[in-house]
């Protein structure tokens, strides 16, 4: 069986997206103010209409309209339908969780810090080479110690022993300096500035419910709420390209379908790369490259497609290319750039229709059914037909209330860590260097009491034969009297 997304017309002819391929990843880029978040929003609906759960991060918060009907008052919308041609509208919602990892407009997001790993959390914090190789030795003491690192306090914990203990560790591990434990510390500190304390713990997201239906078989909509974590532009970029990995490492593989297991779609592209170190770019690289065969479609969505690694942008086979700007000459030389990556259409060439795109228009180059990319076409994107724009906070309390995850992220779980565990080893350490004393100062004791002991019995030696010398004289005395006739 074969699925399609209607997302717009060319000339007056029908434009579709095959999801048998949607796991080829994608594309959707523009200048501000173009139409990228309506399109991505018209995309994310279309998927959920035929049953692929979606995952969206809303920079504005706007995207959380996808939870409620659109309205038939909306003229600008109206007149886009009429001339595509379409008469009768179904407006309709979407099924919505919302998530957010500082818990305020949204189900609760939360990774462990050993999950995480020294990589990323590296990267969070902004460490050089040298300090990021003292966070893997503090990795592998915890792994060696058998060493739970949940959240924030587990990590501290850590630090403080291996400073404690630097001297003893570093035969084992190699030289690593006291400047550098407290560089990381440093860093902690401005993790929980911007909130981290809060991502990191437990329970821990199970990539496993994004993946959701309804009971109408429409895939579940999951909006991650980033206007406050936009904030912090390490900590969003950290968060997802984490999500990412999770899933690349728990999914199995499924190779092609007729449609995929889920979409990720990431705004703000361009974040998960700023300052990101090689050895990170690479891993995403990886994961962008292999993750489709087991059935997730990652689309970006960023302002321009140079904004994307070139690795990362050649596995991005579905383009969505709403207006660029060329104002200067570094935006002229973007704009070819963008049009030598499309296949060419005769009728119009590209990198001048790219400047003169309309609002809700875009040049559109998905694959065929034979994997080939298709010429580009000029395409004015459908509407969504859920609302544009904002719902209101009851109604989204309402649906964080109603959802069915509510109950298994809402409270933190704070169980036996390294924070408690070391903790415990300390207790420990300290009780039995006090049982070790107490024989030693015995000892000293009886020693003590023998060196009394002989004291007086030497004294008592003395006095013994003072007073029997002394009785011996007056007897010696007295029988030498005796003998020469004395009294």
């Amino acid at each position: 069986m074969s699925y399609e997304i209607l997302i717009g017309k060319s000339n007056l002819k029908p434009v579709s997206f095959n999801l048998g391929l949607a796991n080829r990843h994608g594309l959707i880029a523009g200048a501000t103010g173009t139409g990228k978040t309506l399109t991505l929003q018209s995309l994310a609906q279309g998927f959920s209409d035929l049953g692929v759960p979606v995952f969206i991060t809303d920079i504005k918060g706007d995207l959380s309209g996808l939870a409620a009907s659109g309205n038939v008052s909306n003229l600008k919308i109206n007149e886009r339908f009429k001339l595509l041609g379409i008469e009768s509208i179904n407006f309709k919602k979407c099924p919505v969780c919302f998530w957010d990892i500082f818990g305020e407009k949204g189900l609760p997001i939360r990774a462990t810090i050993s999950d995480m790993g020294p990589l990323m959390l590296s990267h969070l914090m902004s460490l050089n080479e040298t300090q990021e190789s003292v966070l893997q030795i503090v990795f592998k003491i915890a792994d060696e110690m058998n060493l739970h690192m949940i959240d924030l306090k587990d990590l501290e914990s850590l630090l403080t022993y291996t400073n404690d203990h630097a001297k003893e560790l570093q035969d084992k591990y190699g030289l690593f300096s006291v400047a550098s434990i407290n560089a990381i510390r440093r860093g902690l500190l401005t993790l929980e500035s911007e909130g981290a304390r809060i991502f990191f713990g437990e329970p821990m997201l199970n990539i496993n419910d994004f993946i959701q239906t309804d009971k109408e078989g429409n895939g579940i909509v999951n909006i991650l709420s980033a206007e406050k974590l936009m904030l912090s532009p390490k900590l969003y970029a950290t968060s997802l390209l984490w999500m990412l990995s999770e899933l690349f490492e728990n999914m199995p593989e499924v190779g092609d379908l007729e449609k995929p297991k889920l979409v990720f779609f990431f705004d703000e592209a361009h974040l998960l790369f700023n300052d990101t170190p090689k050895v990170l770019v690479e891993k995403i690289e990886q994961v962008v490259r292999l993750i489709r065969s087991k059935g997730i479609g990652i689309y970006f969505v960023t302002q321009s497609p140079t904004d994307i690694p070139d690795k990362i942008l050649a596995q991005l086979s579905h383009r969505f290319q709403h207006a660029l700007r060329a104002f200067t000459p570094k935006d002229k030389k973007t704009v070819s750039v963008v049009a030598e990556t499309m296949r060419e259409n005769p009728l119009f060439r590209t990198a001048e229709v790219i400047t003169e795109l309309a609002v809700g228009e875009a040049l559109v180059s998905t694959l065929n059914a034979d994997g080939s990319p298709s010429i580009v076409e000029r395409v004015y994107m459908i509407p969504p037909k859920s609302k544009i724009g904002l719902i209101n906070e009851e109604e989204r309390n309402l649906l964080i209330k109603k959802s069915n995850l509510l109950e298994k992220y809402e409270v933190t779980i704070d169980r036996n860590s390294a924070y408690e565990q070391l903790g415990e080893l300390k207790t420990q350490t300290q009780k039995t260097s006090t049982k070790a004393e107490a024989p030693a100062e015995v000892k000293v004791r009886e020693r003590s009491a023998s060196k009394r002991q002989t004291v007086a019995e030497a004294v008592l030696k003395t006095t013994a034969r003072t007073v029997a010398n002394e009785v011996g004289k007056q007897i010696v005395r007295g029988l030498l009297g005796g003998i020469f006739g004395r009294r």
